[in-house]
């Protein structure tokens, strides 16, 4: 792909305006020169695609753990402006809020490992996973519009966790401009009974150990030591989300022709952020990211629950939560001038630097923790966002290591056995609701989460903190 983009850096490749007809701002590409020559040319098509949008800013801009989306690129980032922008599903995802966080524990390696198999084991009984998994909770209508609004807020306020919990999330756990009112009752019915559920494909539960520490100072200040044991949790709305998304696509199609907005993909249907269609399904993404981080947050009550169980009192404090696929309201500097834009992000971090207003008081100083999980088997990564991020990408940075082969390529070369076998030579217990899912997330199914983070650390858009080990995991 070296003859379609232009090397800026080592770490930043061009796409120029010039590449297709009707592209509003260049397309910008996080990546190495091994990374650049696996690229889908498919995910060029879809960065170029999206810089043809109305009201776009500055850049479509593409992190290194990029592969084919729907509409968008999955790690596409792009910033509409607010009078003349438009918003899009096609750039969160179905997913809406899939996204991670991080608990420390005052456990060492030594604690966990003899019992890691009766901890994971544990953890896999006490949150369901799987496709269609349904929770131990049972919510009524009137509940869940309040969750559409409080996010994790509902889940404290209900006895799951603390108000410290909400402090270490993104948007304090709630996402502003939630409404019940717009999701259909099919989205309700699938919502419902799934709330503290893990859900299946790319999600987890996972157990890891601080393996090395790069920043010693930001480690200090999340309270992060090598030895220490850790546990990750990856999910999002489950199929409340999916169904918000299915349903708006339906109106925002409608929309695309009733405001005469040309595409050259009709995946990337959308409608103006000042429109009553674009303002209902921002209403309705928003009340679906709010399901997930009142999802994220039972979970995270039911690890600590376990924890205790096993372990006797075990302090776990949140170190931070952020969203993967979501649409929000941010200040940016463009052009030295501060704007209001609405930032897509799908499959992508937000990485706001040291001093913005929006972190927590203790990591105000430091920067916003960035969250990269690893693949079942290789590392993850904790990393702080930088000013850099600030001018260059509306504050955001990778998600995780993203996929090389579909998971149907993946099942067709892979057996669930042979993966878990080899995981379980590398000191990993794995516990999964079948061995197809162990194929289709197997490490080999992924770019490596080491070369994914190397790019976004040597360009500047997040820094490294410190590395996961994982020691065993829990799958949908």
């Amino acid at each position: 792909m070296e003859n379609i983009l232009k090397k800026i850096t080592p770490f930043k490749w061009e796409l120029g305006k010039d590449y297709k007809k009707g592209m509003r701002v260049p397309a910008y590409f996080y990546l190495n020169r091994k990374l650049v020559e696996i690229l889908e040319k498919d995910a060029i098509e879809q960065a170029a695609n999206v810089a043809t949008l109305p009201g776009i800013q500055l850049a479509s801009l593409v992190m290194p753990d990029v592969h084919v989306g729907y509409g968008f690129p999955i790690g596409g980032v792009a910033a509409f402006d607010i009078e003349e922008g438009i918003v899009s599903p096609g750039g969160v995802g179905f997913d809406i809020n899939c996204g991670v966080r991080l608990l420390r524990s005052s456990l060492r390696e030594e604690d966990v490992r003899p019992r890691i198999k009766e901890l994971i084991d544990e953890l896999f009984r006490a949150v369901p996973s799987g496709v269609g998994s349904e929770g131990r909770l049972r919510v009524t209508n009137d509940e869940l519009d309040e969750i559409f609004v409080k996010g994790a807020g509902w889940a404290v306020e209900n006895g799951f966790g603390t108000k410290k919990d909400l402090e270490h999330c993104e948007e304090m756990g709630s996402l502003k401009g939630g409404r019940g009112d717009v999701v259909s009752r099919k989205a309700r019915d699938r919502g419902r009974p799934q709330l503290g559920t893990l859900g299946s494909g790319n999600h987890f539960l996972e157990v890891q150990v601080v393996d090395e520490i790069y920043n010693e100072e930001a480690a200090k200040v999340m309270g992060l030591e090598e030895g220490m044991v850790t546990v990750m949790i990856h999910c999002g709305s489950r199929g409340l989300g999916h169904q918000v998304c299915t349903d708006f696509l339906e109106v925002l199609n409608r929309a695309v022709r009733k405001y005469k907005i040309q595409l050259p993909d009709r995946q990337l249907a959308c409608a103006p952020l000042k429109s009553k269609e674009g303002e209902d399904y921002f209403a309705g993404m928003a009340a679906s990211a709010n399901y997930a981080w009142a999802n994220r947050q039972i979970i995270t009550h039911w690890v600590r629950e376990t924890f205790d169980k096993i372990f006797g009192s075990a302090e776990m404090p949140l170190i931070y939560d952020v969203a993967h696929n979501i649409a929000k309201f941010e200040e940016h500097y463009i052009d030295d001038v501060k704007m209001k834009v609405c930032v897509h992000r799908k499959g992508a971090t937000r990485a706001y630097g040291k001093g913005s207003k929006e972190l927590p008081s203790d990591y105000i100083d430091l920067g916003q923790p960035v969250l990269i999980p690893g693949s079942m088997g290789t590392s993850s990564y904790i990393l702080i966002g930088t000013e850099k991020a600030m001018k260059e990408t509306f504050g955001s940075t990778c998600h995780g290591s993203g996929r090389v082969i579909s998971r149907a390529q993946a099942k067709r070369k892979l057996r669930g056995d042979q993966v878990r076998n080899n995981l379980s030579k590398k000191g990993i217990y794995v516990r999964a609701t079948h061995g197809a899912l162990l194929a289709e997330e197997a490490p080999q199914a992924y770019k490596l989460s080491d070369v994914v983070v190397d790019v976004v650390h040597n360009a500047g858009i997040s820094t490294l903190v410190a590395r996961l080990r994982p020691m065993g995991v829990a799958k949908g």
